[in-house]
C-alpha cells in the first residue's frame, strides 16, 4: 500500500508541474490523454466490472459532446447548466440503451450496442441542418465557470481537465471499492451464483452500464470544450473501437490499465505518425502483440512479473 501511495503521489507530482515544462503541443497531448482516460475508465467500469463488452460506447460520449456544442453556440455559455444537461443526455441515453442491450447476452450483447451507437451516428451524419453533418459543429467556445478565472487559458484549462480527472478518479475507485462494486464483480464471475443469493443480476448489471455512460458523457464534454468542435465521428465505430483498445491494452478491471492505455496510445500515435507514413499497421502489430503475449492488458503483465519476482 506505501508503495502504491508513492508512485501515486509521484505520478500527481508530474502531472501537476507537466504544464510548466513541456511546450503548448505536448501538454495538449496530456489534456487529450486525460479525457481520453475518463472515457477508457468509464468503459472499464461496463467491461472489466461488470462484464458487458461494448462497441458502442462512443455513443453516450458523442451524446453528450453533441450537447455541450448546441447548448454553448444557441443557448449559453454557463458551465453548470451544460454540466447537468450532458450528464443528463448521457443517462438517459445508456437507461434507453441499457433496457434493449440487455435482453441479450454475448456476441448479440456486443452487436446490438454497435447497432444502437450507430443509429445515432447515423442521424448526426444526415441531420445536417441540426448537427452540421459530415462537418459537424464548429466553433464551440469554452464555457464561463462563473468563477474569476477563464478556461481560454490553456494552463487553466489543463488544471480544470486534470482536477475533474481526479474527481472522476476518485468517484470510481469508491465506487468499485463498494459492496456495489463487489457485487459488480460478482455478477461478471458468476451471475449465476450471485442469483441463487439473492442479487438481482439485471438490475446491477442495468446500473453498471448507465454509470459507465455518465462518465463517458463527461469525456465526451471535456473532448468538445478542448477541441472547439464535434461531429458525428465523436459516435462512430472508430471512436467506440479506440477506447476499447485503451482498455485492453492497459488492462481490465483495474481502471489504472485503461488510465495507461489512454497514456501509451495518444502519445503512441503522435510519435509513430510522425515517423512513419503508414503508422497505423505498427499500431495494429503492437495491440495484436498485446493480445497475444499480455492478455491482461500491460498492468496484467506488470503484475504477473511483480508476483513472481517477490516469490522468488
Amino acid at each position: 500500500m506505501r508503495r502504491s501511495t508513492l508512485i501515486a503521489a509521484v505520478i500527481l507530482a508530474v502531472l501537476v508541474v507537466w504544464p510548466f515544462v513541456v511546450p503548448a503541443y505536448t501538454r495538449g497531448l496530456m489534456i487529450q490523454t486525460l479525457i481520453l482516460a475518463i472515457f477508457a475508465m468509464s468503459l472499464d467500469v461496463q467491461l472489466g466490472y461488470t462484464g458487458l463488452p461494448s462497441l458502442g460506447h462512443a455513443a453516450y460520449f458523442g451524446a453528450a459532446g453533441f450537447t455541450a456544442a448546441l447548448l454553448i453556440l444557441h443557448v449559453t455559455t454557463n458551465f453548470w447548466p451544460i454540466l447537468a444537461a450532458c450528464l443528463g443526455v448521457a443517462a438517459l441515453g445508456a437507461a434507453l440503451f441499457g433496457l434493449l442491450a440487455l435482453q441479450t447476452t454475448g456476441a448479440y450483447f456486443l452487436m446490438i450496442t454497435l447497432a444502437l451507437a450507430q443509429v445515432l451516428w447515423g442521424l448526426a451524419f444526415k441531420w445536417r441542418s441540426f448537427t452540421g453533418g459530415e462537418d459537424g459543429l464548429p466553433g464551440v467556445s469554452r464555457p464561463d465557470l462563473k468563477l474569476p478565472i477563464s478556461l481560454w487559458n490553456d494552463t487553466t484549462f489543463y488544471f480544470f481537465v486534470l482536477i475533474t480527472f481526479l474527481i472522476s478518479t476518485a468517484l470510481l475507485l469508491l465506487l468499485v471499492r463498494s459492496p456495489f462494486g463487489q457485487a459488480l464483480k460478482g455478477v461478471r464471475e458468476n451471475a449465476l451464483r450471485m442469483r441463487a443469493l439473492g442479487y438481482n443480476v439485471w438490475l446491477f448489471k442495468y446500473l453498471g452500464f448507465i454509470i459507465a455512460g455518465v462518465f463517458a458523457g463527461v469525456a465526451g464534454m471535456l473532448f468538445v470544450f478542448y477541441n472547439g468542435h464535434v461531429s458525428a465521428s465523436d459516435l462512430s465505430i472508430t471512436m467506440s473501437g479506440r477506447v476499447l483498445l485503451m482498455v485492453i491494452l492497459g488492462g481490465t478491471g483495474t481502471l489504472v490499465g485503461p488510465i495507461f492505455g489512454s497514456f501509451a496510445i495518444v502519445f503512441l500515435e503522435n510519435e509513430i505518425s510522425s515517423q512513419i507514413e503508414r503508422w497505423p499497421i505498427v499500431m495494429g502489430a503492437i495491440y495484436i502483440a498485446v493480445v497475444l503475449f499480455a492478455p491482461q492488458g500491460v498492468i496484467g503483465l506488470l503484475k504477473s512479473w511483480s508476483a513472481r519476482w517477490g516469490r522468488a
